[in-house]
């Protein structure tokens, strides 16, 4: 620009010459021309126009014709844009604008830009206000790239929820061409045989013409195999391109100047692309290239998934009509078997709507067959008792005398082979078996009958919905029924003039031919399946019962379409593997909280074993601490149960008030040998905290869950961060809570973190990051249903690279917390404390019992049952208070407490179980759960208002 101050014309600017500038002039443009950046100077009345290098790109082809012409004349078009900034700037006034957006005509054509710059003035030598500076950045690339990549952001957002293909398609159109300042937008299917796109609805600025339809690439350019090759086709100028050049006039038609069509490729075709069509000539970068790409992949996804939806669910409704309305009988059956395992009768368990016409039996489900027919033939019962025990499937005809009936029966197991069940499906042959045996004495005294039975076979040969067929052993028919047309698709010219085998599917033609020999030789009816083909090139699969006739050249045949019936055993076998997963997980919920069971019942007498022990100071004092050391191996075993019984879904939350600082003070050490040494956990808790109310064992063990997790998640090491503080919570927080205080436990690693889509599933049951065999996916679901039980709420913040944190919100509490009891040697002799019945099942555990109630001073009558011990209050007993376990053979205990509250309302009950869950058990009925110490005992007797008495020895008797 130097170069050029020195040799323009000045004579038309009103500037003047250079040599005429004023020295504060002079000084301004020096410094604007030794500066790369966006800078001029605007001067004199008429605010000359002067500009550096860095401003050339700005005027695009008016450079150099604005070089020293007025300011208003360079930029008309944004004048009243920015006249109000110059005035500002000439009333000597500076100016900040940040990505302002002007619309210039610098190519020749409208376009848009946005810039961020500064006015300020510029005074002459007498201090006067004479010009003005501007200095700059075009940030146009920068705001377009910003909504672009915005945009693509939103796209999957905008397009969950909306389930019209063709609205995916514009929803998604209206996005991008908003984004990339187009004027048309659009998405099409592409027939890259046929070198054609079909264009559905499109987004577009007013004013276009419309596009959808269907196109011809050759109509608008040479470019077709660039798109077949997958590559992006992306056209600057459609005048100058020599792919489109030639077609320019029938782009301007559609208001295009410029365009890119991205291809989408599926499996190495071309399927599908996104169009984006701008009014005039613009070079496309590549970041815009990306984004019509991407939107492009995502488009069709989108439009593909939902079309999938659509014709799955036009399915689904396709196959249930075709159940509801299948023609052939279905029910399942479950056997009944007598001592030596021999079927005798069976259940009706589920039929289908077409059981009763086919089979006659009218309200079958949950009825006995013995019930409909008590004179059936063993022989049904011997072959559905031989497909429950072995497994092995049964196709069969036969006759079921006492209904009248004969069947086609296809036979085979269900379920688990312990619930000998069998799925039926049948259909009711009478009419064809009549019709076969009917045929056959036609065949015998053909001559005879024929005039008597013409009319009857006619009428049974159009009506039949069996294909019906004469065919020779030439391979060639000379007669097929309707039904053929109906079930294939074939003309009955079509079926006449060619070969029967050639209909056959190649793999079942040797297999049929040979059935057919094997009938002419040995001159008997032979039944077999085969595919035939169709009309309209698939199969079907066809049941045939083939009978030769008297001539020895020709034989009958009856097919019937087995294609419901197939499509029926496959949706069985389906049910039937759903059916064994949801029985196995159940088995396993079960199986778990049964063994918990029985180890809480083990465990209750070993606990009090060796706590009489510890009491009585039994042995010296290495003896002591074994004994302690096995007490302390108890108490971590009645945990393990616990946590068993937690994922069993049988342990209930115990809410009490929490002092968070200390558990998580005390859980540190136990976290850091789990975590390993690499992992540095610091504990952050403020030492005044309110308490929380929380289940102090549960809260433990979620405390370890989120720990292990973030071990997980930091596997070169790290830190585990653990904090606890008050928080207090408005309207509207994040969490969804209440307003209120809470204590927030947080859980923070330095780990790999998580994205989004992984952090809102996080909380799903059976949702794990860790590979097969690393992980249950049930630690961050029981955590978060915990907090939700407590009446608190769950929170994750994570970002890939940067680590997570995991917040517990737990509800404060003004409670007290529960004080510890210490337990204190006896030191004088212990007064009685009333009479005890105690009953429970397992000797062991009423033994233990017994002993620590005697230790307390009370006399202890047991009874192994709750009718033994509703027996001994018949006969005059009157105890002070009763301790019964919960589940026992035949009455429970909540039964036994009820009936003797109802004779002595305030007698205290206390209901032992080693189940911790409160299925069962009354509200109002305190509960103690095995295993428990004496001290366990006796504050739990405390609560009822009763205590130890002080003394060594108190009178114990069994009955």
């Amino acid at each position: 620009m130097a170069e050029l101050f020195r040799t323009h014309d000045w004579s038309t600017s009103p500037v003047g010459e250079p040599s005429t500038w004023p020295q504060s002039l002079r000084s301004a443009v020096q410094l604007m021309l030794a500066n790369k950046h966006l800078m001029f100077v605007a001067w004199g009345p008429e605010l000359a126009f002067l500009y550096n290098d860095g401003y050339r790109p700005v005027f695009g082809n008016k450079h150099p014709w604005a070089l020293g012409r007025p300011f208003k004349e360079v930029w008309s078009e944004i004048w009243d844009d920015i006249s109000p900034l110059v005035d500002q700037a000439l009333a000597g006034e500076a100016t900040w604008s940040e990505n302002l957006h002007l619309v210039m005509e610098r190519n020749g054509y409208p376009e848009d830009t946005w810039y961020t710059f500064s006015y300020s003035p510029l005074r002459d030598e007498s201090g006067a206000i004479a010009g003005m500076f501007c200095a700059g950045a075009e940030t146009t690339e920068r705001v377009l790239a910003e909504r672009r990549w915005s945009a693509l952001s939103m796209l999957d957002d905008r397009l969950r929820d909306i389930a019209d293909p063709e609205e995916i398609a514009q929803a998604s159109a209206e996005l991008l061409g908003k984004a990339l300042n187009a004027c048309r937008v659009g998405y099409g299917d592409i027939d890259s045989a046929a070198g054609t796109i079909r264009v559905g609805r499109t987004w577009s600025t007013p004013g276009l013409p419309d596009v959808t339809g269907v196109h011809a690439f050759a109509d608008y350019g040479t470019y077709i195999d660039e798109l077949r090759r997958g590559e992006v086709v992306s056209v600057a100028n459609i005048a100058d391109d020599p792919r489109t050049s030639a077609r320019a006039a029938q782009f301007r038609k559609l208001g295009i100047g410029a365009f890119i069509d991205s291809p989408v490729v599926e499996d190495g075709e071309t399927v599908a692309q996104v169009f984006v069509h701008a009014p005039n000539p613009r070079i496309w970068n590549e970041d815009e290239i990306a984004v019509a790409a991407e939107f492009a992949n995502r488009t069709r996804a989108a439009v593909a998934r939902r079309r999938a939806d659509e014709a799955l669910r036009e399915s689904e409704v396709r196959y249930r009509t075709l159940f509801e309305a299948i023609d052939a009988g279905f029910c399942i059956i479950e056997l009944i078997l007598d001592e030596h395992g021999r079927a005798t009768d069976y259940w009706f368990v589920e039929a289908n709507p077409a059981f009763e016409r086919q089979s006659g039996l009218d309200g079958a489900v949950g009825r006995r067959m013995r019930e409909f027919a008590p004179d059936l033939e063993e022989e049904w019962f011997e072959r559905y008792g031989h497909v429950a025990m072995t497994g092995e499937p049964l196709r069969v005809e036969g006759e079921a005398a006492p209904l009248g009936r004969w069947f086609d029966i296809i036979a085979f197991r269900v379920g688990a082979p312990e619930q000998r069940r069998v799925a039926v499906l049948f259909n009711d042959i009478t009419a064809r078996h009549s019709a076969e045996k009917r045929l056959r004495d036609l065949n015998e005294t053909l001559e005879e009958q024929i005039d008597l039975r013409s009319a009857e076979r006619d009428r049974l040969w159009n009506l039949s919905q069996d294909m019906l067929a004469r065919a020779d052993y030439g391979g060639m028919m000379s007669a097929v029924s309707p039904a053929w047309t109906k079930v294939l698709g074939w003309s009955e010219t079509e079926l006449l003039t060619r070969a029967y085998a050639t209909f056959m599917h190649p793999d079942d033609m040797p297999p049929t031919l040979a059935a057919i020999g094997k009938m002419a030789d040995t001159r008997e009816p032979a039944r077999f399946e085969n595919r035939i083909a169709t009309r309209n090139g698939g199969w079907k699969h066809i049941e045939w019962t083939v009978a030769p006739e008297p001539d020895g050249v020709n034989f009958i045949a009856v097919g019937r379409d087995l294609s419901a019936s197939k499509a029926r055993e496959t949706e069985l076998a389906d049910a039937q593997e759903q059916l064994r997963q949801s029985q196995k997980m159940e088995a396993m919920g079960q199986l778990t909280g049964g063994v918990a069971h029985d180890f809480n019942n083990l465990l209750t007498p070993i606990v009090g074993a060796l706590d009489m022990l510890q009491r009585k100071g039994v042995g010296g004092e290495r003896e002591q601490r074994l004994i302690e050391g096995a007490l302390q191996s108890s108490d971590r075993a009645k945990t393990l149960v616990q946590r068993l019984l937690a994922f069993a879904r049988r342990q209930p939350l115990q809410s009490t008030a929490v002092n968070v600082v200390e558990l998580v003070t005390g859980m540190a050490e136990l976290l850091a040998s789990t975590t390993g040494p690499q992992i540095r956990v610091v504990v952050e808790a403020e030492k005044d905290l309110p308490l929380a109310k929380a289940d102090a064992n549960q809260l433990e063990m979620a405390l370890l869950n989120l720990g292990v997790n973030a071990r997980d998640a930091m596997p070169d090491g790290g830190t585990l961060r653990i904090s606890a503080d008050l928080e207090r919570i408005r309207t509207g927080h994040r969490s969804g809570l209440p307003t209120g205080e809470y204590v927030r436990l947080s859980v923070a690693d330095t780990g790999i973190g998580m994205d989004e889509v992984t952090v809102a599933r996080s909380v799903e049951p059976f949702f794990s990051t860790k590979g097969v065999g690393k992980g249950t996916g049930l630690g961050l679901s029981m955590v978060h249903g915990l907090a939700s039980q407590l009446g608190g709420a769950l929170t994750i913040d994570s970002r890939p690279g940067l680590g997570t944190n995991v917040a517990l919100w737990l509800p404060r509490t003004d409670d007290v917390a529960a004080p510890v009891t210490i337990p204190t040697e006896p030191t004088g002799p212990r007064d009685s404390q009333g009479q005890v019945l105690l009953v429970d099942d397992e000797e062991l555990v009423r033994a233990s019992t017994a002993d620590m109630l005697a230790g307390l001073g009370y006399g202890v009558i047991e009874a192994e049952s709750a009718e033994q011990a509703m027996l001994l209050v018949e006969q005059g007993l009157e105890p002070d208070l009763l301790v019964t376990d919960h589940l026992m053979p035949g009455m429970t205990g909540t039964e036994l407490a009820r009936r003797l509250r109802d004779e002595k309302p305030d007698m205290p009950v206390l209901v032992v179980s080693g189940y911790t869950d409160i299925e069962g058990i009354a509200a109002d009925l305190p509960r103690l759960t095995k295993p428990f110490r004496n001290d366990d005992l006796a504050a739990k007797l405390a609560t009822l208002g009763l205590g130890a008495a002080d003394g060594s020895s108190a009178h114990a008797h069994k009955s």
